[in-house]
């Protein structure tokens, strides 16, 4: 038998140390680790917050009522089970003060909900519905298996590393405009319904919210104001595979909370 070459052998070792440094995501590869993800959520917030002319995010001093909302609305979510990483994401949430029927998931937790599609919505289990799809995508980790197809694995951790830092600009801007480049798999966005609906079921709140967010978006697709289907793609059966999965769940009934929805509606500017 031949003897392997130290070059050979070098590039087995290097091979196989590439390979053990990507992580394993329940059976899906993710070439970040999960401190990655909250290092690459934290630097993206960071600039959204240092950029308050594009993005207007409401002051928790001055609207106290809509951030008590919003958290109690995260909170019960957060109480599912079904969330792998509750207790290590920050899992911040922030208000923009747009006209904008949008919302988006950072690696590592933390979202964003502009007051558009706050307003748009007309109960709190719709609303919840819409969070706990966001909340899903980063849970799952599909928010930076996103990014990093999109800029590349060693432009984003020269960000992570400091290198980089318009880098997170650049990406807070295309999640704000809701580029077509940014959208999810189609495979991502059924598993999103899915653990929408998970964790919700659980609560008092109706768990088919996220399915009622989009038969209420079916009648607006012509709003000029409307990015959220240009980063979250609206197949035909989306709809009936979310049904489908709170049958199997046990098709609990729960509260829509339009009352309670109003009084968050009405905390806002």
């Amino acid at each position: 038998m031949e003897k392997i070459s130290k070059t050979t052998g070098l590039w087995v070792i290097l091979l196989f140390t590439g390979f053990f440094m990507i992580s394993c995501d329940e059976g899906k590869l993710n070439v970040f680790s999960v401190d990655e993800d909250i290092q690459m959520g934290r630097d993206i917030t960071a600039e959204i917050l240092a950029n308050p002319q594009d993005y207007p995010i409401l002051s928790e001093a001055q609207y106290p009522e809509a951030y008590q909302h919003i958290r109690r609305i995260r909170n019960n979510i957060l109480a599912s089970a079904d969330l792998r990483f509750k207790d290590r994401f920050d899992w911040d949430v922030y208000i923009i003060d747009q006209n904008i029927l949008n919302a988006f998931a950072l690696p590592g937790g933390n979202t964003f909900y502009y007051t558009g599609l706050i307003k748009f919505l007309e109960d709190e289990a719709s609303f919840a519905g819409v969070m706990a799809h966001e909340l899903a995508h980063a849970d799952r980790r599909h928010s930076s298996n996103r990014l990093s197809k999109i800029y590349g694995y060693q432009v984003v951790i020269s960000m992570i590393l400091g290198n980089n830092p318009s880098l997170a600009a650049t990406i807070a801007a295309d999640l704000a405009l809701g580029l077509q480049a940014l959208s999810f798999s189609r495979q991502d966005e059924y598993e999103a319904d899915e653990y929408a609906v998970r964790y919700i079921y659980p609560s008092e709140l109706d768990a088919r919210g996220v399915a009622y967010f989009f038969e209420q978006m079916e009648l607006e697709q012509g709003a000029d104001w409307m990015v959220y289907f240009s980063t979250h793609p609206h197949p035909s059966d989306r709809i009936q595979k979310i049904y489908e999965h709170h049958q199997k769940l046990g098709g609990k009934v729960g509260q829509r909370h339009a009352e309670r929805y109003q009084l968050f509606k009405n905390s806002l500017p």
